[in-house]
Order: structure tokens, then sequence, then C-alpha cells
């Protein structure tokens, strides 16, 4: 389901959503998994990103996808694209 019709493609990231409690928007956090360069130890980080859902359609715990868009306010830069639940 794509959201806003782009020309460009923006990142796509993938995550679990952790809070859907405001009309029309999600949070959801999103994992990365790297390598630390000074010590070589694999290190978990998150961040939590604020995603476009039009129709409250997602859940807390969904796993969904999330694509970079224009600003719809001033955290909310992303829209949900695909639920793969």
């Amino acid at each position: 389901m794509s959201i806003t019709p782009t020309t460009k493609t923006g990142k796509e990231l993938q995550g679990i959503v952790v809070s859907d409690k405001m009309d029309k928007t999600v949070v959801v956090r999103v994992d990365r998994f790297f390598k630390a360069p000074k010590y070589g130890k694999y290190i978990t980080r998150s961040k939590r990103l604020k995603a476009h859902d039009p129709e409250n359609r997602c859940q807390e715990g969904d796993k969904v996808t999330i694509r970079e868009t224009k600003p719809w306010s001033k955290d909310k830069t992303f829209a949900v694209v695909y639920d793969a639940k």
C-alpha cells in the first residue's frame, strides 16, 4: 500500500510498532545491528521513528515497513508502506 506517490525512492526501514495511541500516527522502533569499530563487538542500537498511518491499521507489536516521504509534521517524515503481519 503506497501512501504518497513519489518519483524518488526514499529510505525503506523495517521495525516494530511500539505505540499506536495517536490518530493516523504510529511510533516504530527500528533496530540496527553493527560492529563497533574500536572493539569489534557487535552492537544493537534502535531508533523510535514516527510514521504516517492514514487508516489506523497498525497495532502495537506489528512488524511494518516504513518509507521516507515528505515531512507530514515536525517529527513525522515516514509513512507505513506494508504490513508484514
